[in-house]
């Protein structure tokens, strides 16, 4: 078959299966690498289509793949930034995770995969996993492109997926497949060099053919085409609408970070909501325009906006470019170039939309917020408000892949010396009063960590002692650290990666990384995450840590144990995440000190106040203790904390720090002396904390193990958290309980001595139904 007017005046042919035609047509490109183009009819980019046949077209190549995979899973692969949307479509008619490839950099986002387009405009493709596991889920491995001309592009990728999760069967999916002969024993000589069993299942067959000597002639067409320009010119702005909120936050807007099924029904609903908003204000002429990558969400948002009844088609923005001429027969008609409305793809660069102009009563623009910019209202906006009565812009939630925060933007500590894997809430009122909180949670109205207590802020008194103890423990807490981080050296090897249990033990991974640069010269990968009891450790976190670092070199910190709650929570979590996520996390904890003989790895197991005990934020670089509240946290997000700027005149964290790194060089030999000692003794854990509490429970008729806090660094929390009811004091502890002692009568809470305690100390914590009702004895009245 000729091909309309490049058949007619360049003698260029399109030749092949029946249903070609119905699906391409041929257009020249403004690129030397290669002059012409295939323009899809049904793939709603470069050509307004009806939005129902671009998912049928899609839906109907998903079908033939399915037939394809026989009964094997797999994971869909789109190509940017032309068959986003295809891809979306076959991923959909599988039911399978989809992933496409992105030009945009995200930014704490690094890319698990890169290959290359060797004959595009933009070369580059990136993959940004969410989750980096997910590249190696799927038996096979489906790649959708909207044409396949040479099938270098999917070797590239191909070959880049199979040196990060091979697998032995894969299918290419696309619109039409124009390969050459060569081209076809190309593919199939890849296949056989890499062990692959590699199909290629498309809607039409077809090849492309031209005489010698159209390039020459499609370049001159170009250049005398360029010169007449190719803009109509502005007229009078037409109406703007904006719709923000419309598509509900925390529903993903395209597959750039992994799309699976739950997400395409949420994402129908969500289209059909942003149809039902814009429909009343429309005309019977709609073009709904998608930007770049963005092409499934408006493809989606135009059906819903058709079954509302105006006339609608769909179309996208696109980098091509693509010669426009108005002549019979000639697909690109007219064109708007604008910059690009976002600069992290690939540069600025021109950007395009084709046959927009005189067709529709009404554009409804939909963008990305990171693509809804100053260069967007004053370029693309501005462009298509002169072709149309009215542009509807529908800005999308962008979903953004959790990433660390990092000081003085979060936290006060030096943004080397921790990153924070945590969700930043600082704008969110948590807090609420210690006895309000203590009844929500001990009712089951709440759990603990949905909210926070207000921030204990101390006044001059016991801060003298805050900075009492300091001085007399720093050179003990300096040998601890010393100790431990030796140990985690000699049995993690030179270069551990320290995952500290936010907040507590952030600190003491903190002095782990000095030590281990004072001591060796090694600068630590360290990171901050949470756990929370009865909910689990944050596994959004461990996803990020095992798609950076290898499991079995993470070491999770704790500043100190006490009964041994946390060590099991952790035990638990770990063997959860690693038969979900498939990897050898190690639920060890190396604490500073284990006076609960619950851990192996720890500097110390005496029980001594830790200083940073004593205080709060204030202490621990102003974070708050982490937050776990489903309404606040989307699904993917880091569990929650926050940043405490305004007690920045109160921080003492880099003093706490500096005051022990300073003992360094004075425990050094200490150190020496006592590491090798530890490593060699039996570190097994006895549990003994766990069973003090269990029988301070029987003793004092607790029915609640966690109503009781044992250690001096638990009891602190117990008094400045919580609502204590007694604190229980080893006969003949000395002044490092003065702060204990300070708090406890403050509170108006009882201090008891008891002979031959295991902890130095025991905080209780007051049961809610017995509010002033205790036996004579001191067991409660039931």
């Amino acid at each position: 078959m000729t091909s309309g007017w490049l058949g007619e005046q360049l003698g260029v042919r399109l030749d092949g299966d029946a249903a070609l035609g119905d699906l391409v047509q041929l257009a020249l490109r403004r690129n030397p690498r290669r002059a012409h183009l295939l323009v899809s009819t049904v793939l709603g980019k470069h050509i307004p289509a009806d939005p129902r046949l671009v998912r049928a077209a899609g839906l109907e190549l998903g079908r033939l793949v399915g037939k394809a995979l026989d009964g094997r899973s797999a994971l869909v692969i789109g190509f940017a930034e032309t068959a986003t949307g295809l891809g979306h479509c076959v991923a959909e008619a599988l039911g399978a995770d989809y992933l496409h490839s992105t030009r945009r950099a995200v930014a704490g986002c690094p890319a698990a995969v890169r290959f290359e387009e060797e004959h595009s405009h933009a070369t580059t493709h990136r993959l940004l996993p969410e989750d980096p596991a997910a590249l190696a889920a799927g038996e096979v491995l489906v790649l959708v492109d909207d044409e396949i001309s040479t099938g270098r592009t999917a070797l590239n990728t191909i070959a880049a997926l199979q040196a990060r999760a091979p697998r032995t069967r894969c299918i290419v999916a696309s619109l039409v497949d124009l390969r050459t002969e060569q081209d076809v024993a190309a593919m199939d000589d890849f296949a056989k060099r890499h062990g692959l069993d590699l199909a290629l299942v498309s809607l039409a067959r077809g090849a492309v053919s031209w005489p010698a000597n159209f390039p020459a002639r499609a370049a001159a067409v170009v250049a005398a085409t360029e010169a007449v320009g190719e803009d109509a010119p502005d007229g009078p702005s037409g109406e703007l609408i904006e719709y923000r909120g419309v598509w509900p936050d925390g529903i993903r807007e395209s597959g750039r970070h992994g799309f699976g099924p739950a997400e395409v029904r949420a994402a129908q609903h969500a289209a059909a909501q942003v149809g039902a908003a814009v429909a009343p204000g429309c005309g019977d002429r709609v073009l709904v325009l998608g930007t770049e990558e963005l092409m499934y969400a408006p493809t989606l948002i135009a059906e819903a906006l058709a079954g509302h009844g105006p006339a609608v088609r769909v179309s996208s923005t696109t980098r091509s470019p693509v010669l426009a001429l108005d002549q019979p027969g000639y697909p690109i008609r007219s064109a708007l170039t604008f910059p690009s409305t976002d600069s992290t793809q690939d540069g600025p660069g021109p950007r395009f939309a084709y046959n927009v102009a005189g067709q529709f009563t009404d554009v409804v623009l939909v963008v990305d917020a990171d693509a809804d910019t100053e260069e967007l209202r004053s370029g693309l906006l501005a462009r298509l408000r002169t072709r149309t009565a009215r542009v509807h812009l529908v800005t999308l939630p962008c979903h953004r892949p959790a990433s660390p925060l990092y000081g003085p933007q979060f936290g006060s500590y030096r943004a080397e010396e921790v990153a924070w894997l945590l969700t930043d809430l600082s704008g969110v009122a948590l807090e609420a009063p210690v006895e309000e909180r203590e009844e929500a949670i001990q009712s089951g109205g709440a759990h603990y960590a949905e909210s926070l207590p207000i921030e204990f802020q101390p006044d001059a008194d016991y801060q003298r002692l805050f900075e009492q103890a300091l001085a007399e423990a720093a050179g003990r807490i300096a040998t601890a650290v010393g100790v431990v981080t030796e140990l985690v050296l000699a049995e993690r090897g030179p270069a551990p990666v320290l995952a500290s249990l936010a907040r507590a033990g952030t600190p003491v991974g903190i002095l782990m990384r000095r030590w281990a640069e004072f001591a060796h010269g090694t600068e630590l990968s360290h990171y901050a995450v949470s756990i929370v009891r009865g909910r689990g450790i944050d596994a959004q976190a461990l996803r990020f840590l095992a798609a950076r670092h290898d499991p079995g070199q993470v070491v999770f910190v704790d500043g100190w144990t006490g009964k041994g709650a946390i060590a099991r929570e952790l035990a638990a979590a770990v063997a959860a995440a690693n038969a979900e996520l498939g990897t050898a996390f190690s639920a060890d904890i190396a604490v500073l000190a284990d006076p609960g003989h619950c851990v192996s790895t720890y500097g110390t197991r005496d029980d001594f106040l830790v200083p940073s005990a004593c205080l709060n934020s204030t202490v621990s670089g102003l974070v708050s203790r982490t937050v776990l509240n489903p309404g606040l946290l989307r699904p993917g997000q880091f569990h929650g904390a926050k940043f405490y700027r305004e007690l920045a005149t109160a921080d003492v964290s880099g003093r706490f720090l500096d005051s022990i790194a300073e003992q360094f060089p004075d425990v050094a030999a200490e150190v020496a002396r006592q590491w090798p000692l530890a490593q060699a003794a039996d570190r097994t854990p006895t549990w003994s904390g766990w069973r003090e509490v269990e029988a301070l429970c029987e003793q004092y008729g607790i029915g609640d193990i966690n109503l009781v806090k044992p250690g001096v660094g638990e009891t602190t929390r117990v008094l400045l958290r919580r609502v204590p009811w007694r604190v229980l004091a080893r006969t003949g502890a000395g002044a490092e309980l003065d702060h204990v002692r300070l708090l406890a009568d403050r509170r108006g809470v009882p201090l008891d001595e008891v002979e031959g305690l295991t902890f130095s100390c025991v905080g209780l914590i007051h049961p809610r139904y017995t509010r002033g009702a205790t036996g004579a004895d001191g067991r409660l009245a039931r």
